[in-house]
């Protein structure tokens, strides 16, 4: 590449359970205002505007078209949205970018599950003709896929808890995170699951601001640049596909050039332990790497932002110094099905 793309500023939500009193317009609006405030930017500096959401969690069509009333479609602005996690509109941004069309993003990303049971939401995402009419909801098939670990050797219940348990402990230093603290020592929420392996059902919204080249160099004093980007798809059917391996992430990762040398740090999007044993193993991340020091998804998983919270915690950990080379991950669809991963580094110090 041959044109440098940074992350230059981030800012989330504090999530919570339920946001009900307020709209996804005022539930963005701090956040945009926020990640303007850090680079002195204003909305009319953007060059392109890139958001991710979900009709069905909002329950209408085009719901994000409100959305941008929080943005400002006035006077016109370059823009465009993907029913995705925020990840994926940053790969958008970012290849937008590229291209030259423009010289910074704004990349925001929303959801609310509080209004529903995101559970069954979820199922929309299955077969449509084998699989979604059976209603096997995201819990009961990231179970599936714990057990099948279990039942390979790769893990066990004791494994997964400490999982857990590590998650919520870091996220005490996340003044964002929707749950800190031990986990409950409950029953099963699906075996061999337990609470303490699942995530938080809550509301939230993230943005960030990509900047190319010497206007990235102007706005943050220590960017995170984006040294590549990509993205891998699982077979649809969970039948065909080896549960306890990520064949699409390990390829994602491969391409984004994150086995070209080591990374310090990984941000990864794994709303259920399990799913950290996995990722895990197909991205070579040894003991040496910091997995999800924010406390990851079992802190705070705001269905459509997860992913891009993901991508900002490890741009801010650079901005702050606290990291020199990160891998971000983000996924969306059962078990790991489609991958995003991005690398970024900071300037050498």
């Amino acid at each position: 590449m041959t044109r440098q793309i940074a992350v230059v500023a981030f800012a989330q939500t504090d999530h919570r359970r339920s946001t009900e009193e307020s709209s996804e317009v005022e539930l963005l609006m701090p956040v945009l205002h926020a990640v303007l405030r850090q680079t002195g930017l204003r909305a009319a500096d953007i060059g392109f505007t890139c958001s991710g959401s979900s009709d069905y969690l909002a329950g209408r069509a085009f719901s994000f078209t409100l959305a941008l009333d929080g943005v400002g479609a006035w006077p016109p602005i370059s823009e465009s949205h993907v029913e995705m996690d925020g990840a994926w509109a940053l790969y958008e941004a970012w290849t937008k970018l590229l291209t030259g069309d423009a010289d910074t993003a704004l990349v925001y990303s929303y959801g609310k599950c509080s209004p529903g049971s995101v559970r069954d939401v979820l199922t929309r995402q299955l077969d449509p003709y084998y699989v979604a009419p059976l209603w096997p909801d995201s819990v009961a098939l990231a179970a599936l896929q714990a057990q099948a670990l279990i039942d390979a050797g790769d893990t066990d219940e004791a494994a997964l808890a400490a999982v857990g348990a590590r998650s919520r402990a870091d996220a005490a230093a996340n003044p964002h995170a929707q749950r800190t603290g031990p986990p409950p020592h409950d029953g099963h929420v699906v075996r061999p699951l337990r609470a303490g392996d699942c995530p938080p059902v809550g509301d939230g919204a993230a943005a960030v601001i990509l900047a190319a080249g010497d206007r990235a160099r102007e706005l943050c004093e220590r960017p995170a640049w984006i040294r590549g980007v990509d993205h891998r798809i699982e077979a649809h059917a969970l039948g065909v596909r080896d549960l306890t391996d990520s064949p699409s992430a390990r390829l994602a990762a491969e391409k984004a050039g994150a086995f070209e040398r080591p990374v310090d740090t990984a941000e990864l999007h794994a709303p259920f332990s399990s799913q950290e044993i996995v990722l895990r193993k197909a991205l070579r991340l040894g003991d040496d790497v910091r997995v999800n020091p924010s406390g990851g998804a079992l802190a705070a998983n705001p269905v459509m932002a997860a992913g891009l919270i993901r991508v900002g915690e490890a741009a801010a950990r650079i901005h702050r110094g606290e990291s020199d080379r990160a891998l971000a991950h983000a996924t969306s669809g059962p078990c790991l099905q489609q991958n995003l991963v991005a690398v970024l580094e900071g300037d050498p110090r």
